[in-house]
């Protein structure tokens, strides 16, 4: 015991002489350590500022190229060109406060018309129609907004790219595929929601792949920062187009993947995982929804004054603008028996329940009279309100009109019932006839009209209540087809009685107008709408003329299958050998490229996918390069097909130009791809020419490129002389295919 207790005792008093011995040496040795350290940390440090040197030149280079080409020439032609009829239309409106209608968004029409105001166009410009003259009207400003945003395009790609792939030669072949492409070029130059769309979609994907390379840095300034921008271009991109919901479900998908594999962090505690969720919340919806809600708050505040859109909306939203004969208005609040209305279809621009003297043709259903919609206000819209089995008493005491109530609607200038009976309507086949029948007011039971208030309510209020008129004999509903009738129907609307029983815009009323003596008046500037309900209105009746948008007469209109393979353009300007002409078309060999490199990557990326999962013995630059392919490829792609594929499945007519958002992502995958596979290939050569072999294919792909632009340029820039076909033509030769009509 005496033994053992030396022993313990011999052992404590060594270990702090060991302890000591060692942190004397660590002493000695530390200075050494640190100075070793701060080298080794200078030289990282000056090796990303070398990089970050680096990278200033080919990107000033990059936007510097950008914006010559998208800004060379852009006063020429100096009259309207395509679409310019349209938005340069809706940048005067917002100078004059001027309410109009669009089936997109407002912000790209806030901004060209902010373009116009700050560059000193004064709104007065009528824009009627192609080939219109702008003479003295400075147009420059809506046009320069334009490019501007468009020459930030390459700049974008090529900032991807480089965070996609980390390749220099990668970043600089997409910016070059953007820059040369004769469509991106021609779409940038002119008064079109095309390049503001294009901006919000490809920053929104920038400052997406820069906060996923802050993922080692949560909650960081920077962190916060790419994740805020993210949502602020989100909300850009959703407020020009509804177009923009796509890359919003791109990053939504992205952040659901990022969320995912934050959870399988078992590093992290749950409150971790919670913040960066409430973050993403924060930033990725709520952000971009406040924002988007201003955007429409000024749209509503800006315009103010009564215009062309007023029949787009419902009576209660137009009470709101100034001019409108509904604004400061007063009238009774409840309809009553005796009352004189005028009543509004809540169909899109379908107008107003009208009639007058003419007849329904022979051989058209009943000879009997017209009953229409009609868009302008006249006399001939107003029905007097009565019992369907009595007629109006003055002297008896006032009865208001009430949800269920069965009513005759006499027309106040003909003395004609609303009637409908079992014949078939004029143009919409198994819908009954609409007539106004009988004389001063006496007909017959097929006069007899059910009120019922949807939403709720007793009594019916003029502008706010939302009205179905059902006849009692047959059962349908009143209600208008949209279509328009024959000369004989002087081109009005269609009014039928739908058999179908089902709630829509089309079988509902509201009254705007309202005269009763024996009431008293009100100002209807009380029922005015709520943001709210102007911003879902707006919203509703947007997305209904968005789905009904019909080709125009010789409108060149397009497939979704046209576009990846440059099928057929637009004419932007000009038909005839005189005419300064400008024609819509891709530059076929970067179209082309494009489309050879999506199938290209489709079967490389499924063999690396299978290399890499069946763990085949490959190298770390192999492997490096499929990872590449794999995340960096897999995001461009996912961006590609959704914004392409949708097309497929929409309903509303299709233009070429609506492919130039997917045609940026097939450019950066394009970028992406032609450069890995290059270092693939030249990788497995001797080591002496293996940077030669990858660099000079990186060159032949310049230089095609670079010459590709300079026959196709005349397509961007204007030509003038003889067509394509046609010889001494500058594009003579150049019609490789039949369908482009250049």
């Amino acid at each position: 015991m005496v033994t053992g207790g030396m022993l313990r005792s011999t052992a404590c008093m060594a270990k702090p002489a060991s302890d000591l011995r060692l942190r004397a040496a660590v002493n000695k040795e530390r200075p050494r350590m640190e100075k070793s350290g701060r080298a080794a940390s200078g030289k990282i440090n000056h090796q990303k500022a070398a990089q970050r040197g680096g990278l200033w030149t080919p990107l000033g280079l990059v936007i510097l190229l950008s914006f010559i080409t998208r800004f060379y020439s852009l006063a020429e032609p100096p009259h309207v060109c395509w679409d310019e009829t349209h938005f340069g239309k809706m940048g005067s409106y917002y100078i004059n406060r001027t309410f109009f209608f669009d089936v997109h968004p407002p912000l790209g029409k806030m901004l060209i018309g902010l373009a116009g105001y700050m560059s000193g166009y004064n709104g007065s410009f009528s824009f009627l129609k192609p080939g219109q003259s702008y003479e003295t009207h400075n147009y420059l400003g809506m046009r320069g907004l334009c490019a501007f945003m468009g020459s930030w395009l390459p700049p974008f790609a090529f900032l991807i790219v480089l965070e996609l792939s980390k390749s220099l030669p990668a970043a600089l072949l997409t910016a070059a595929l953007i820059i040369l492409d004769t469509g991106c070029i021609t779409l940038s130059q002119y008064i079109l929601l095309d390049p503001i769309l294009m901006f919000f979609i490809m920053g929104a994907v920038l400052c997406m792949v820069k906060f996923q390379s802050c993922a080692k840095k949560p909650f960081s300034s920077s962190w916060w920062l790419w994740l805020s921008l993210t949502g602020v271009n989100l909300a850009g991109a959703l407020g020009v187009k509804f177009v923009g919901l796509f890359v919003v479900i791109m990053v939504g998908l992205n952040t659901a993947q990022d969320l995912w594999q934050l959870l399988g962090e078992l590093s992290l505690t749950m409150d971790v995982v919670l913040r960066h969720l409430v973050s993403r919340i924060l930033c990725l919806i709520l952000l971009p929804l406040i924002l988007y809600s201003i955007i429409f708050a000024a749209h509503f505040t800006a315009l103010n004054k009564s215009g062309p859109g007023d029949g787009f909306f419902s009576s209660a939203f137009q009470s709101r603008l100034i001019g409108n004969n509904l604004h400061n208005a007063s009238m009774p609040q409840y309809l009553a028996y005796g009352s004189a209305i005028t009543m509004k279809s809540l169909r899109t621009a379908a107008g107003y329940l009208h009639s007058h003297w003419h007849l329904y043709p022979e051989g058209v259903g009943a000879r009997q009279q017209q009953v229409t919609t009609y868009s302008h206000k006249d006399q001939n819209n107003l029905w007097i309100i009565k019992k369907h089995d009595s007629d109006y008493d003055a002297a008896a005491p006032l009865e208001f009109v009430k949800h269920g109530d069965t009513v005759r609607l006499e027309h106040k200038v003909t003395g004609r019932n609303l009637h409908s009976h079992y014949k078939e309507a004029p143009l919409t086949k198994k819908h009954l006839q609409v007539t106004a029948y009988g004389t001063n007011g006496t007909g017959d039971s097929n006069d007899y009209w059910r009120i019922e208030l949807v939403g709720g309510g007793k009594r019916v209020n003029v502008l706010r209540s939302q009205i179905r008129l059902v006849h009692l004999f047959t059962g349908c509903l009143l209600g208008t087809s949209g279509k328009a009738l024959p000369k004989w129907g002087w081109e009005q609307g269609e009014v039928t009685c739908s058999p179908y029983l089902r709630e829509s815009p089309s079988t509902l009323w509201n009254v705007e107008d309202h005269e009763n003596t024996r009431l008293p008046n009100i100002s209807v500037s009380i029922l005015k709408p709520t943001f709210l309900e102007i911003l879902v209105e707006s919203h509703i009746v947007m997305l209904r003329a968005n789905s009904g948008l019909k080709p125009k007469e010789h409108e060149v209109t397009s497939k979704p299958w046209h576009w990846p393979i440059n099928f057929q353009g637009l004419r932007f300007s000009g038909v005839n050998a005189t005419d300064f002409r400008v024609y819509l078309l891709g530059n076929p060999v970067i179209w082309w490229l494009n489309l050879g490199c999506l199938g290209l990557y489709s079967l490389v990326g499924l063999s690396a996918a299978v290399l890499l999962q069946r763990g085949i013995a490959i190298s770390d630059h192999v492997k490096e390069c499929f990872t590449v392919l794999l995340e960096g490829g897999g995001q461009l792609l996912l961006g590609w097909l959704l914004h392409y594929c949708p097309f497929y499945f929409m309903g509303r007519v299709l233009y070429f130009h609506h492919y130039f958002p997917a045609m940026l992502f097939s450019s950066m995958l394009t970028g992406l791809t032609c450069c890995v596979l290059l270092k693939l290939c030249s990788r497995s050569l001797s080591h002496p020419m293996k940077d030669k072999i990858y660099m000079t294919g990186i060159c032949f792909l310049f230089l095609v490129l670079i010459y590709s632009f300079y026959l196709f340029h005349p397509l961007a820039y204007g030509m003038v002389g003889p067509l394509a076909d046609e010889p001494g033509s500058v594009m003579s030769g150049l019609r490789w295919m039949d369908s482009w009509d250049f």
